[in-house]
């Protein structure tokens, strides 16, 4: 039973996590060949200013995104 973690800045649509969710699931189904009810996708939204990179904070470095 795949379970796939995705962190992601938080902000995006519930149309687009949907999308997602069910892109994800479809590959699982069609490489593993494993049935789409055994997939689980947790998306967890953070904030940019919980996320660094580079020894920034992502709200800082990516002000304009």
């Amino acid at each position: 039973m795949p379970l796939v973690n995705v962190d992601l800045w938080e902000g995006r649509k519930v149309d687009e996590k949907k999308k997602l969710v069910a892109g994800i699931t479809n590959l699982f189904v069609e490489i593993t060949g494993c049935p789409k009810e055994a997939v689980t996708v947790i998306i967890r939204d953070v904030p940019k200013h919980n996320w660094g990179i580079g020894g920034e904070l992502s709200s800082e470095k990516f002000k304009d995104e």
